[in-house]
């Protein structure tokens, strides 16, 4: 007896994102077959947080997303799930046909080597027992086929992701509110927070301490919807184990001993505004279900209480730790890591942005100075500014500008034996 092949677990896995149902329905149309799942996505972001959750073989992606660049978010998916064939769409918007399913066709003739969606579809019948060859395009448009047994079995970790490795050597963005410097690794942090602004996308952002984790999530509060409402910062490091579910999911009237008033939370104090999770590596494990929870259902239930609260926060997360570790370790939920990585953001150290020392170390000064106009750099400082590592970052170089600002007290410039610039040594 006779029937459809059964094909490998991750042959026939495609995600179609474009925000035109009509383009949607048509390729979905074109690839319906018994032996292809097929999952579609309106945005970029959406497509990314599905990237997350499952295999898949190919992306076709319209190149008129609402959200995010589609040339960007093509060089993250190859270099994060470099098994996923991405096939860039530009559909005539102009052609009638796109008015409802039909054949293929959606594809621009301007890249005639882009696979068409049908050939997705088509694969010889054969007995059940027989494995079926690997489906992967008769054209590729980007490189060459990846043979189905050299597919990774999981995506490249986050950490290995860096925006900078997206070319916008030909854009320019200005610096975000509350930050200071132009430097090129910066840029698509700045390009990525204001694409990020327009939704409500959950972001984890990551780097070293003191790079301005914080700062880039206030700024994308400010420049989104939500700027009216309240920015709540919860460290999940600074609060005790005991107190951080009440802190952030709030209590009843004598849910515990001491609880004389009832309290909404960080999360509620957060509504319809952004609470930035700072420390996100340091939460108990414990807790991490609750928040799980939120971030699916938008609901909260306070303690003491049954009865779930809605609740419209955004979440931003932050952390200097590597949390794919901690994942390995037992000590964060993968699917609590994955959630919080919608959209992951790398922010360089000081020393990947030398451009910037400068402006920022200047800008110090200034911010600092009780009597203005502030002093200069002596160039032995510039010397000895560039040639310092900055283990801290922009912290760091905070420090350090006000402590030479107030031994150098009365006089024009920031001299050498103003600065103290001696590595710290940490006990083991």
């Amino acid at each position: 007896m006779t029937t459809s092949p059964v094909m490998p677990e991750r042959a026939g896995h495609v995600l179609v994102a474009s925000p035109n149902r009509a383009i949607r329905q048509r390729i979905l149309a074109s690839l319906r077959s018994p032996y292809c799942r097929v999952e579609q996505a309106c945005g970029g972001a959406e497509a990314l947080g599905q990237m997350e959750n499952g295999l898949w073989q190919v992306l076709f992606l319209d190149r008129q997303l609402p959200d995010l660049d589609a040339d960007e978010l093509a060089a993250i998916v190859r270099q994060r799930f470099p098994a996923t064939e991405v096939v860039l769409m530009d559909p005539d918007l102009n052609d009638p046909k796109l008015a409802g399913p039909g054949p293929a066709d959606a594809l621009s003739a301007t890249n005639p080597d882009a696979a068409t969606a049908s050939e997705w579809a088509e694969e010889p019948s054969g007995r059940l027992d027989q494995p079926a060859p690997h489906a992967v395009p008769r054209h590729a448009s980007f490189g060459e086929s990846i043979p189905h047994d050299s597919i990774p079995r999981k995506p490249v970790p986050l950490d290995s992701v860096h925006l900078d490795s997206v070319h916008l050597d030909s854009l320019h963005h200005d610096p975000l509110p509350g930050m200071i410097g132009c430097a090129r690794s910066m840029q698509p942090v700045y390009h990525a927070a204001r694409l990020l602004a327009r939704r409500d996308t959950t972001v984890l952002i990551t780097g070293p301490t003191g790079s301005g984790k914080e700062l880039v999530a206030r700024a994308i509060h400010e420049l989104s919807l939500r700027a009216a409402r309240n920015f709540v910062v919860v460290n999940c490091a600074a609060i005790p184990e005991p107190l951080l579910e009440s802190e952030l999911f709030g209590h009843t009237r004598g849910a515990f001993t001491g609880a004389t008033a009832s309290y909404g939370g960080r999360i509620q104090a957060a509504q319809a505004g952004t609470l930035f999770l700072d420390e996100i590596g340091e939460m108990p494990l414990s807790l991490q279900p609750k928040l799980l929870r939120f971030l699916e259902r938008k609901e909260v239930q306070r303690l003491g209480s049954s009865d779930p609260l809605r609740v419209d926060t955004r979440i931003i997360a932050a952390t200097n730790a590597h949390l794919p570790t901690l994942v390995g370790q037992g000590k964060f939920r993968a699917d609590l890591y994955y959630r919080l990585a919608t959209f992951p953001m790398q922010l360089p150290a000081l020393r990947e942005r030398p451009e910037d020392l400068l402006p920022l170390a200047r800008h110090f000064l200034e911010q600092l100075t009780l009597r203005p106009p502030a002093p200069d750099l002596s160039p032995a400082v510039i010397q000895l500014l560039h040639a310092h590592p900055w283990a801290g970052n922009v912290r760091e170089l905070q420090n350090v500008m006000e402590r030479a600002l107030i031994l150098a007290e009365g006089q024009p410039a920031i001299l050498p034996e103003h600065l103290l610039l001696d590595e710290p040594r940490f006990a083991n």
